[in-house]
């Protein structure tokens, strides 16, 4: 098997986000352990303007599928320029972002070549000569290992889980990579993006979440007091989504989004595993809850039992009193 992998980086809305850097994380870990290269793939209408900001170390060359019409996410149009840059070279592994498209394109990519995938991985690399990955199963509680023999297999980077690799001042080569778009099924129709000026839950280094403990919707009304005090994102449970008390925008855990803050509040969240999964590689953190046996109190860096109605205003007045609000 060629010790190559190929990170591909997706814009969205005309950037390059988060979560390229952290494809570029993953592969570098699995070159790293492979003695193998990393190659990246840029796709999009200004893709070789993009790829400059691609200056990450250990990257050997950039390529680059530029064309107008990978202005929006068409995964047909995109699966043509990302074949394009494929063709003729024998990646080992290709890995992509766990976003929406990201997911959408490397299951089109895995079924037309018959190669393996694996999805929302939080582990890769080698055993015995063989790539490994592995994935939470079970809704967290237990961790599956996918091993691929394969020529070339897919595989899906479960977000906010690998640090961003860091940029530096070496830029590697970057390869513009001719493609004319043939004729799809998929037509583009419109993009409404979501109208919200709330931080985003998924790149927030604070996050402060409620649970089923909040009794009902109007609890969040204090999560939010606390959220805007501290300048954090709101998150929420499982529970209290499925309970109508926020959108599913707001999950945290196996079957929402994972994420990664320097603190995170669990508020009134008794921290059942699929919620632990997605956010127990926070920095610090703390939960406030009246049950002190609970799991999410146990896994908490501080825990403080008592009723939340009592204790966040108290926070909030604490802190906007040392703030000299």
């Amino acid at each position: 098997m060629e010790n190559q992998i190929l990170a591909v980086c997706l814009p969205q809305q005309g950037v390059l986000p988060s979560s390229a850097f952290e494809v570029l994380s993953a592969a570098k870990n699995l070159a790293n352990q492979s003695q193998g290269k990393v190659f990246a793939a840029v796709l999009g209408e200004k893709a070789q303007e993009l790829a400059k900001g691609l200056t990450v170390s250990g990257v050997e060359k950039i390529f680059a599928a530029q064309h107008p019409k990978l202005t929006h996410n068409n995964d047909e149009i995109y699966a043509q320029a990302l074949s394009k840059i494929i063709e003729g070279k024998k990646f080992g592994a290709i890995l992509f972002p766990g976003t929406i498209f990201g997911k959408s394109l490397a299951a089109l990519m895995s079924a037309r070549l018959k190669a393996g995938l694996g999805v929302d991985i939080t582990e890769i690399g080698m055993d015995g000569g063989k790539i490994q990955a592995r994935r939470a199963a079970y809704s967290g509680n237990a961790l599956a290992t996918l091993s691929t023999t394969q020529e070339t297999s897919f595989f899906i980077v479960l977000p906010m889980v690998f640090p961003q690799a860091e940029k530096t001042g070496n830029a590697a080569e970057i390869v513009p990579v001719p493609f004319e778009p043939a004729e799809t099924k998929m037509e583009y129709v419109s993009f409404q993006p979501e109208a919200s000026s709330e931080i985003d839950l998924g790149t927030a280094e604070r996050i402060v979440s409620g649970g089923r403990g909040l009794g009902n919707a109007e609890g969040f009304k204090v999560i939010r007091e606390l959220a805007e005090t501290v300048k954090a994102a709101v998150g929420a449970s499982r529970a209290a989504v499925d309970a109508g008390w926020i959108p599913y925008s707001h999950q945290v855990g196996l079957t929402g989004k994972t994420v990664h803050p320097k603190l995170y509040v669990a508020c009134g969240i008794s921290g059942q595993i699929q919620h632990l999964a997605g956010m127990s590689s926070s920095g610090t953190i703390v939960a406030l809850n009246t049950d002190p046996e609970c799991p999410m109190m146990k896994t908490a860096s501080l825990s403080v039992t008592n009723d939340i109605y009592e204790l966040i205003p108290l926070i909030v007045a604490e802190i906007k009193k040392r703030r000299g609000g």
